[in-house]
């Protein structure tokens, strides 16, 4: 069956014709986010939900997402998207970082060309009939200093146009490298010699818990008598109130607002006062931008819903289609190596330790963790998935961990998984052979060959001549048809392992009759996804 999208935001049809193309089941309701109750009443339905700003995505909203994989934003910003209860949920969140960053790069410098220059009263002024000349003294952006705070995709495009307008540019970005800087010809400093010196303050970072206010009053209070504000990030970036404090005072000479602490912004401290240019929200407002966030959500969803590829994704590691077809063996071994230590351990769990070895190494490890933690997770929660699995995991206070290194014995690449609980370290191995098949290759140091089937049985047993017998006798007895059976001893009667690939789940009455017995340590069915 075709994954269905329901489309809740105004999209172009070019980009519901993108779904259409590539087999997904679209459902176009451009106005439906609007109407939460209606949408909380039909997403059970949907296995993709593509937004703009007005659906809001709501953790009530979520709890009906039953069949939900996906939710993408055609923008940046996901504030109208509850990312901690999709994770939780296990709903992939994407957004479309690159579409708009040329048109929000041009906005911020037309808002600076405007409040530089005063344009926007001037142009008030002048359709009033007044001819108000003399009121209007602006500055020239030549040789001013702009300080540019985040100079990541948008401040990085806006740090090059003030360069072209022969400004001197300099940037507060902890991310920033020194390297990068001179490649991008500015210069890297920290905020508060950013403060002290700009002329001009452009804010290009997200809102987050350490960006939250970072323009506060305080901050507000260091810069330069005359300096000039722009905000096209994210409201919550500056304080609005010490803003208009300070440019009735005359300490800031003007300030340029497209986004706003509560949207929509219908009342402000900024709204009234000279030389203050405000805009709706309008940073990625142009026809080229929205066109390319639109085709952009439609492949992303759509390569995700068919080929598994993950792209700018907020809440778990990106895999691209490319990666995707080669890790795809691999991700499905991780996934069996932790559905193998889930399902094996009933106390809690405190720490995951990851080994990749070899190739594997070299492969984009955080979406294989992130397979191996789901499967360790799922033993305990069936919902959970590879974006809620880290999510829950941190909710325990597990702690995980991982190591690379290179190729280091017989096989090209594998996978060692090791859980640590209170009473017990239980590690299992894992590769991919030469047909594409993931198989386990060490249980608890004792080297096996197992492939993987869909029902299994685990058994440990001291070695001891008499096992295989007893153990293909009595699974006949019970009608259970043995696919593969592989062994593994320590050393000559030592510990011993069996696994047997059976062909439907072993039935209780069977295990009772091995544990009757007396020969078996320890008996365990085991389940896996094979698909």
């Amino acid at each position: 069956m075709a994954p269905k999208v329901l489309v809740s935001d105004k999209l172009s049809e070019t980009a519901v014709q993108i779904f259409r193309d590539r087999g997904i089941d679209v459902d176009f309701q451009p106005d439906l986010g609007k109407d939460k109750d209606r949408l909380a009443e039909v997403i059970g339905d949907y296995d993709g939900l593509a937004i703009r700003s007005a659906t809001k995505v709501t953790e009530k909203i979520l709890e009906n997402a039953h069949k939900l994989k996906v939710i993408a934003r055609a923008g940046i910003g996901t504030d109208n998207i509850d990312k901690a209860a999709a994770s939780k949920k296990g709903v992939i969140v994407m957004n479309t970082p690159f579409g708009n960053m040329i048109t929000t790069a041009e906005h911020a410098i037309a808002l600076m060309f405007a409040v530089a220059r005063q344009i926007p009263e001037a142009s008030a002024s002048t359709h009033a009939g007044k001819w108000e000349k003399s009121r209007f003294m602006g500055t020239e952006l030549t040789n001013k200093v702009l300080g540019v705070i985040g100079a990541g995709n948008i401040g990085g495009i806006v740090c090059d146009r003030a360069r072209g307008l022969k400004m001197k540019v300099i940037a507060y970005d902890p991310f920033l490298s020194e390297a990068k800087a001179d490649k991008m010809g500015v210069e890297k400093v920290e905020l508060d010699d950013l403060l002290a010196r700009a002329d001009f303050i452009t804010l290009h970072v997200p809102l987050t818990d350490q960006t939250r206010n970072i323009l506060s009053r305080e901050n507000l209070e260091k810069t330069k008598k005359g300096v000039r504000i722009i905000n096209c990030a994210r409201g919550g970036l500056v304080d609005e109130a010490a803003v208009a404090d300070m440019l009735k005072s005359g300490h800031i000479a003007g300030a340029a607002f497209d986004v706003f602490e509560i949207e929509p912004a219908t009342d402000s401290p900024l709204f009234g006062l000279p030389n203050v240019v405000c805009t709706p929200h309008l940073g990625a407002a142009t026809t080229e931008a929205q066109e390319n966030v639109a085709l952009q959500v439609a492949e992303q969803m759509s390569d995700y819903l068919l080929t598994g590829a993950v792209t700018n994704a907020l809440n778990m590691p990106s895999v691209t289609a490319e990666e995707a077809k080669v890790m795809g063996p691999w991700i499905k071994l991780a996934g069996h190596l932790g559905a193998f230590i889930g399902q094996m351990t009933d106390e809690p769990v405190k720490a995951i330790n990851i080994l990749y070895d070899g190739a594997v190494s070299q492969m984009n490890l955080p979406a294989l963790t992130s397979a191996s933690v789901a499967g360790i997770m799922k033993a305990v929660n069936p919902e959970v998935n590879v974006v809620s699995a880290p999510v829950v995991a941190k909710e325990r206070g597990i702690k995980i961990s991982t190591t690379h290194q290179d190729k280091s014995g017989v096989f090209e690449g594998y996978i060692k998984l090791t859980v640590v609980t209170d009473k017990r370290e239980r590690s299992i191995g894992g590769t991919i052979f030469s047909d594409g098949k993931p198989r386990f290759i060490q249980i608890k140091g004792i080297n096996i060959d197992a492939e993987i089937g869909a029902h299994m049985l685990y058994v440990t047993n001291s070695d001891q001549p008499g096992i295989i017998g007893t153990l293909g006798q009595t699974m006949g007895d019970h009608g259970v048809n043995i696919a593969n059976f592989t062994l593994g001893r320590s050393s000559a009667g030592g510990e011993a392992i069996a696994l047997l690939y059976v062909d439907a789940p072993v039935p209780q009455k069977a295990i009772d009759a091995l544990q009757a017995t007396g020969c078996f340590l320890q008996i365990k069915p085991l389940q896996f996804d094979i698909e």
